[in-house]
Formats: C-alpha cells, sequence, structure tokens
C-alpha cells in the first residue's frame, strides 16, 4: 500500500488529507482521510444511493486520474462524499473540452462509502485496460481533492507543479502501479 499526503496549492494549513492507493488484480482500493478539527469543510448531503453525477468537482469532491504510460488518453473519477461518482473520459489533455465532459463507462465503481474519516472507494479497470489493450504495469494515477470550506475552494492534490490548480497535468500523476 501506497500513501500520500496531499498539498493544497495555496497555503491551508488548517486541513491535511492523506490518501492510500491499495491494489488487487484490476481493482483499484483508494481511501482519503482528512483530518479537519476546525471544521473548516463544507460537507455535502449525503444521498441514500450511489448514483452518477455531474459537476461533483463544484462542491466537496475527491478525483483519481487514471493514465497510460506514453499515450495522450486518460480517465478522470469523482467521488463525492454524498456517494454520487462520475467517470470521464478524455482523449488527450481536456479534451474534448466539453462541460459536463463526455461519461466514460470503461470504469466500474465496486464501493464508495463516506466514512468517520473521509471517503473509501474501490473501482475495476479492467474494461479500461481491455479497450486500451495495457496491463496494469502501465496504468499511473493522480489523487487530488477539491476541497469547499468557509473560505472558498481549496485543490490538494500529490503535488502542483504549474503556475495554477491543475489537476489534469499527467506531470502531478505520481503513483505507478
Amino acid at each position: 500500500m501506497a500513501s500520500y499526503e496531499l498539498v493544497p496549492f495555496q497555503r491551508f494549513d488548517q486541513v491535511m488529507i492523506v490518501a492510500a492507493i491499495e491494489q488487487q488484480s484490476t481493482l483499484i482500493n483508494v481511501g482519503f482521510w482528512v483530518k479537519d478539527p476546525a471544521k473548516r469543510i463544507i460537507w455535502p448531503t449525503q444521498k441514500s444511493d450511489q448514483i452518477r453525477e455531474d459537476f461533483l468537482w463544484e462542491k466537496t469532491c475527491f478525483e483519481i486520474f487514471i493514465g497510460i504510460r506514453h499515450q495522450d488518453g486518460y480517465r478522470e473519477v469523482n467521488l463525492s462524499p454524498t456517494e454520487s461518482w462520475q467517470a470521464y473520459h478524455f482523449e488527450e489533455y481536456r479534451y474534448p473540452d466539453t462541460s459536463p465532459p463526455q461519461v466514460a463507462y470503461d470504469i466500474e465503481l465496486v464501493e464508495l462509502k463516506r466514512t468517520a474519516y473521509g471517503i473509501n472507494t474501490i473501482i475495476d479497470i479492467q474494461p479500461f485496460l481491455s479497450e486500451h489493450q495495457v496491463s496494469m504495469s502501465d496504468i499511473y494515477l493522480g489523487l487530488s481533492a477539491v476541497l469547499n470550506t468557509d473560505e472558498g475552494n481549496v485543490y490538494y492534490a500529490i503535488q502542483h507543479s504549474g503556475l495554477t490548480a491543475d489537476f489534469h497535468n499527467k506531470r502531478d500523476w505520481l503513483h505507478q502501479l
């Protein structure tokens, strides 16, 4: 299991996020542990069922980016504390440029649950691997979070190498499976 302390794009010491990744076959288990002692995060209301929903990044949301080594295409998986989720398809950096982005059906949600510490998910990327005829060793991940706080949105990722917070920047996707 690998873990990463996500860092905010701009200084925001009030909240700490640690993300952990565990892989079993084509299943990827990701947990986001959030420490918010001052209760700065505005958490969306939890729903009763797990549904696909667009625009989750407009509120507190956790994200997994899935890239393939030496290929332009990638997937973005949005995970809400409401237990709603969505997966998007990009052929290359932020393309196609539609809002909402094009939905991807080659990422399967196995489990998504809000926990006392944050959020945990298990996704199956077997259909994605088969579609692109690649193996797990060709996959790398980026982990990020949009936190809606009492001071506005704060953007967390494993690293931020650009001049703006840009989760689509593959240079910041550091976890290799």
